[in-house]
């Protein structure tokens, strides 16, 4: 039996998600939510760029909530927003759907977040004993899954790095006011405020911490941006010398006097820029990278691709929706409540393989 599954959210993620959906043998594609009027009544395969499918885009959510669904996938805009998304995910609940999601970041691990930002979530998910599962990439399975598993496997970790090695040059995501990307390189960004940067990116630091039995004594954080010498071209206009064209940072949990969990992000634009920083080794650029030190050492490096355009934030973006899709199936064996991957077994996503 196909898992029926309701879309709301069309952005890249969300349509790259309803190409997936549209023949897959696990699940069916059963509503589309859409913000845009534009969108309104856009048939859910013309959005998209394929051949129509008989399926229209609707921005009238309440009425696509009454549909028979097993989950809402919802692919709203970032935390940024979260009065926004908590609202239309905790109604998604209180519909009777279980919800997934990839907008809420902070969500991938509740533990550590704020009261205001769980509780009407929670509750929505107690009084329809459904369940919240938010995912990501990196904040996500890159930087959760990944070392976790790997860590499974090792007899004494001494420390564990996971690094996104990301040419933004292509990326059309708001990163300049956040990150500080094309700005003068003495204009501080929002992501060099510690707080903000731990909130937004470092909530698996103490879940892979809880996971192990470990005590974190303090999370912190390096946050270093890097100014052009000439000017930079690429796909937006040029980064102009003087101006940031990459920045580094570190969120950093602390076991005593050491550093043993590390989220580490080199985003630049192009590579002609800090050329000094760590770059992927199995390819030009854009990876990312678990560095385990202990017995065993390891090191893993993952490369993300678009199916047919070979573009790396196309990969990247699928994966991370894909993610969300995959979990569904064990949705209904889940506690009710607010879910991490630490509240999942292993999801190897059903009907990825055909005949």
């Amino acid at each position: 039996m196909k898992h029926k599954v309701i879309v709301w959210g069309t952005g890249v993620v969300g349509k790259l998600v309803i190409r997936e959906l549209i023949d897959h043998p696990a699940f069916e594609l059963v509503g589309v939510i859409v913000h845009d009027p534009a969108k309104d009544g856009v048939d859910v395969g013309t959005l998209i760029g394929v051949d129509p499918v008989g399926l229209a885009a609707t921005t009238d959510w309440e009425a696509v909530l009454r549909l028979d669904a097993d989950a809402v996938a919802y692919y709203g805009p970032t935390a940024e927003y979260a009065v926004q998304n908590i609202d239309n995910m905790t109604a998604a609940l209180r519909s009777g759907k279980h919800v997934v999601s990839t907008s809420m970041t902070p969500l991938v691990y509740p533990e550590p977040c704020p009261p205001e930002m769980k509780v009407a979530l929670e509750q929505a998910c107690q009084e329809s004993g459904k369940s919240c599962f938010t995912t990501g990439i990196d904040p996500g399975f890159a930087n959760d899954l990944f070392p976790m598993t790997l860590m499974g496997v090792c007899g004494r970790v001494d420390s564990v790095r996971v690094q996104e090695l990301l040419d933004y040059a292509t990326y059309e995501g708001d990163y300049g006011p956040t990150m500080g990307i094309g700005a003068p390189i003495e204009q501080a960004a929002v992501l060099e405020i510690p707080e903000v940067l731990i909130f937004a990116w470092g909530h698996t630091i103490p879940m892979i911490a809880d996971a192990v039995g470990v005590k974190l004594d303090r999370i912190d954080t390096v946050y270093e941006k890097w100014a052009a010498t000439e000017p930079i071209e690429y796909k937006f206009g040029v980064i102009e010398p003087g101006h940031c064209a990459a920045v580094r940072f570190e969120i950093r949990g602390w076991v005593g006097d050491e550093a043993k969990i590390v989220i580490e992000h080199v985003n630049r634009i192009t590579n002609d820029a800090a050329t000094h920083w760590p770059r992927a080794t199995s390819v030009d650029n854009d990876v990312y990278r678990v560095i385990i030190k202990g017995s065993p050492n390891i090191t893993q490096e993952t490369v993300f691709r678009g199916e047919l355009d070979d573009n790396p934030i196309t990969g990247g973006c699928l994966a991370t929706g894909m993610r969300a899709i995959n979990a569904i199936p064990f949705l209904s064996d889940a506690k009710p409540g607010l879910l991490s991957a630490l509240d999942l077994p292993l999801i190897a996503g059903r009907g990825t393989i055909r005949s």
